[in-house]
């Protein structure tokens, strides 16, 4: 009886900071994007260089605390015909609590060739390229993505 008080004590801590974890991972740090805040914009790369795009229905979310946290949903009124294709899109995932990104479904339509994939903005921040993903009816997903340009670094840079 006399570890009873004890054991309580460092399950009830584990359960509150678990709890605390999962609410900085999926509440704290986001914050939604207004549609109308220059954030809100969606760039094309394309042969002629960058294109801002026409979108409707836009919701999207970003947070400062890491670079591949920003995603958006929206619908696009006319994709240039010279968009630049991205090689190996992998959406990732979204906090639950924005419902309309599902980065498991997009990924696999992007593999059954439902959605293609196109390079928004090059390096929006370094080593990070912004992605979206394009469906025939216009809707758009997009999503932050750790690229692989610069060369193997170590720890201490």
């Amino acid at each position: 009886m006399k570890g009873k008080w004890p054991v309580l004590a460092i399950l009830g801590s584990a359960v509150l900071v678990g709890g605390g974890i999962w609410y900085t991972q999926q509440y704290m740090y986001y914050q939604r994007i207004d549609p109308t805040a220059p954030q809100a914009a969606i760039f094309v790369e394309t042969a002629s260089g960058q294109q801002e795009l026409q979108l409707g229905e836009y919701q999207g979310i970003d947070a400062t605390s890491a670079p591949h946290r920003w995603r958006a949903c929206a619908v696009v009124q006319d994709l240039p015909a010279d968009a630049v294709p991205f090689d190996g899109p992998l959406p990732s995932y979204a906090p639950g609590w924005f419902d309309c990104f599902d980065a498991e479904a997009i990924g696999e339509d992007l593999e059954a060739g439902n959605a293609l994939a196109y390079l928004s903005q090059s390096e929006i921040y370094p080593d990070v390229d912004r992605v979206i993903a394009v469906y025939p009816d216009g809707r758009l997903f997009g999503w932050n993505q750790y690229n692989e340009k610069t060369p193997e670094r170590g720890v201490m840079d």
